[in-house]
């Protein structure tokens, strides 16, 4: 059976990370489709309980269906270290947990770059430094009907941090191909090659070809 289709319309985009909307919005903004953002409307984030992309990614996106009454977008996405077995993978957020003075909980980023770093430093100067980023796309639908699209962007890491314009682990990223982070690159130079928009390309031609 062939997945469902999304018309032009709204689209909930589950997520409450600012960077991933503004991706997400600008990957579909050439189709007709209004992303209202989960954090916008006041939706929980659901506890992501899975042990892969996929399955945190559907969590999300039915959780956002079922709440809103309408089509939605998750993106479950992570960076992945060959000499590390692949980790952070799924917990890539988690390694950014911290306790912000005053605010509670929150996401420490430089900090999370640097557990990377320092675990590859323990390994010794000879340690691999390759590496992708990882990107699950996952739709829901409210009546319980979901599709699911998968990319990757190769690369290797660097270190120190370098850029200004990326979020998460994008400073230390370096894509195949080329010498700068994606944290360099200019936004639509990012949207060109990364994970997001190999899995939204697959999203594309199954959602939007005619």
């Amino acid at each position: 059976m062939s997945s469902p289709r999304l018309g032009s319309g709204k689209l909930v985009i589950a997520t409450h990370n600012a960077g991933k909307l503004r991706e997400i919005q600008a990957l579909l903004a050439p189709y007709g489709i209004e992303c209202l953002s989960a954090g916008a409307l006041g939706l929980p984030e659901p506890a992501e309980t899975g042990t892969t992309f996929v399955e945190n990614a559907l969590i999300k996106a039915r959780a956002a269906a079922e709440a809103a009454g309408l089509p939605a977008l998750a993106d479950d996405s992570g960076l992945c270290v060959d000499a590390l077995g692949g980790a952070p993978g799924v917990y890539t957020a988690d390694w950014a947990e911290a306790d912000v003075f005053e605010g509670g909980p929150g996401r420490d980023w430089y900090m999370a770059m640097g557990k990377v770093e320092g675990k590859l430093a323990e390994l010794g100067p000879d340690a691999r430094r390759t590496c992708h980023f990882a990107c699950v796309l996952a739709i829901a639908w409210p009546d319980g009907q979901s599709a699911v699209y998968e990319g990757r962007a190769q690369g290797t890491l660097t270190w120190p941090p370098r850029g200004t314009m990326g979020f998460g682990y994008d400073p230390v990223f370096v894509p195949l191909g080329d010498n700068r982070t994606f944290a360099e690159l200019d936004p639509a130079q990012k949207h060109a090659i990364s994970h997001r928009a190999d899995a939204f390309a697959k999203l594309v031609a199954d959602q939007f070809s005619a």
